[in-house]
């Protein structure tokens, strides 16, 4: 096996294991991990695409697949993931235009807690919730875990290096 195809298997294993781990993560909580609160400690998992963008496809697979089977079915793999994906792909496009780490985990978990509304639309459409609060109430609980774990995963980007993991 040549290096380039090491690199490649490097980042399908890698991404794996994120999507093994925030489904694990997502099912230690599960009790809080839905509805119109939700504290998900797995989503600290979305701050590695602040140091590598590669980590995108374990997160984004890690939230599909943990809405279709502990979801609400379709509707929340495709709000979900979809709303996961928005705010990882604009993260991930900030790595070559805003150079200093701490401005892009401040601007991830804008980007993640902004997004919520797709979740907020989800929930009006599928189960009558109120928009607004519900989006307050879902963008203040993620944006309480991600600040929360911001510095914690700058910290552990320290000692492990994520950038260079991939």
């Amino acid at each position: 096996m040549n290096m380039v195809e090491r690199k490649r298997v490097n980042v399908v294993v890698t991404n794996g294991i994120i999507m093994a781990l925030y489904l694990a993560l997502t099912i230690l909580v599960s009790p809080v991990a839905s509805g119109a609160v939700q504290f998900r400690i797995s989503e600290s998992l979305n701050h590695l695409v602040v140091f590598n963008r590669k980590y995108l496809w374990g997160i984004f697979g890690g939230v599909v697949i943990y809405n279709a089977i502990f979801g609400m079915g379709w509707l929340d793999v495709v709000f979900g993931g979809g709303q996961t994906l928005l705010a990882l792909t604009l993260t991930a496009m900030l790595q070559n235009v805003v150079k200093n780490t701490k401005i892009r985990l401040a601007l991830n978990v804008v980007f993640f807690s902004a997004s919520m509304f797709l979740i907020a639309l989800m929930l009006d459409v599928t189960l009558s919730f109120p928009f607004w609060p519900t989006y307050g109430w879902l963008a203040l609980s993620e944006a309480i875990i991600m600040a929360i774990s911001a510095p914690i995963m700058y910290y552990l980007d320290t000692r492990l290096h994520f950038a260079k993991q991939l």
